[in-house]
């Protein structure tokens, strides 16, 4: 079945339900070739992915997802945050959305931060985690307690999605053949802890408001789908899966009963150093943990700061935390400033 949806998918015709829940049965199964997996995912990505795949994807694999046992009465009373980059723009940049995540905790949001080790990035947030000596392979029961009682938990993929190990050999074949995959899409889909509220970046502005509606369709209830623009540098149509403070960045947002809207965001409205793509750009995962502290900790004043504190400013406004992104940005710089974002970091990796 998967051979003949990839022969159907250059005719642009999009999957229906059914179809869609017939090639996720494949893709997780073990005995599917990786090479007739990535044949499939390479020819969906060629053909555009809708946002009514995108969403049928992530209801079937949500369905076999493992959920953690959190409290109904305590997930009644606030908002849980996702801050998240779908990967794809290959920019190396440091881990940015992990460092927001950090900052959102210290300020008093519960935050359940979903991810993996790296496929198409350089260093995934689970990578960064390990590094940085924040457990991120907790089981159900301990994730849900860690978010309960410190406000963070780090939801590691494979634990919550155990048919993914049979898709991430096929991932690594699009991957090696530059070929982004529905799978960059889906991650900040299948939180397994199901977040009310998040921020979620993506490589190209055509796809903010497509991911919007998918989010509205799943039952997120605060939003904001962000791609952003880095014309500091030579050449065309480079973006950011965050918002830049190199450029304007698209956005797609909603909030609650409000309807979804769509603007641009320039990095104008906030007081920004200048700074360059390489001013962002990271290493290995050592290296990205170690500007985290370095942020969380006030030590770097520069461009990662800014844009720390910027993205940080987005997610603060999007858990409900404050009433502009202008107060958020204030929120986030006194995090860092009195102290209680490095504290919250050694909070969370223990004595």
């Amino acid at each position: 079945m998967l051979k003949q949806l990839t022969d159907q998918l250059p005719s642009l015709t999009p999957l229906d339900g059914e179809q869609v829940a017939l090639a996720v049965a494949e893709l997780v199964d073990e005995n599917t070739p990786a090479e007739t997996k990535a044949d499939f995912l390479s020819a969906l990505a060629r053909k555009g992915e809708t946002p009514e795949e995108i969403a049928a994807f992530a209801h079937e694999l949500r369905a076999r997802a493992v959920t953690p046992p959190i409290d109904p009465a305590w997930r009644g009373t606030r908002e849980i945050l996702d801050v998240v980059g779908t990967g794809g723009d290959r920019l190396s940049t440091f881990n940015i959305s992990t460092t927001v995540a950090l900052l959102c905790a210290a300020a008093g949001v519960a935050v359940a931060k979903h991810g993996n080790r790296a496929v198409t990035s350089s260093v995934g947030s689970a990578d960064v985690m390990e590094a940085l000596g924040i457990p991120y392979d907790l089981g159900p029961e301990a994730a849900a307690h860690s978010l309960r009682e410190q406000g963070f938990a780090f939801f590691f993929a494979p634990k919550y999605h155990p048919a993914f190990r049979h898709i991430i050999p096929a991932r690594k074949l699009c991957a090696e053949r530059g070929q982004s995959t529905i799978f960059n899409f889906l991650g900040p889909l299948l939180n397994p802890a199901q977040p009310t509220a998040m921020l979620v970046g993506v490589p190209r502005p055509d796809l903010c408001e497509p991911l919007a509606r998918v989010l509205q369709s799943l039952g997120v209830r605060r939003a904001m789908v962000v791609c952003g623009g880095v014309t500091s540098e030579a050449g065309a149509d480079r973006h950011l899966d965050e918002l830049s403070t190199l450029g304007p960045t698209n956005v797609a947002e909603f909030y609650q009963t409000h309807a979804l809207t769509c603007s641009t965001l320039v990095p104008e409205a906030f007081r920004l150093q200048p700074a360059t793509l390489a001013d962002l750009r990271g290493g290995d995962r050592e290296t990205n943990a170690t500007i985290i502290r370095r942020v969380l900790g006030g030590e770097e004043r520069g461009p990662k700061r800014d844009i720390a504190l910027l993205n940080t400013a987005a997610a603060l406004f999007v858990a409900g935390q404050t009433r502009t992104m202008t107060d958020g940005w204030a929120m986030a710089a006194e995090m860092i400033d009195s102290g209680r974002a490095l504290r919250k970091l050694q909070a969370l990796t223990g004595p």
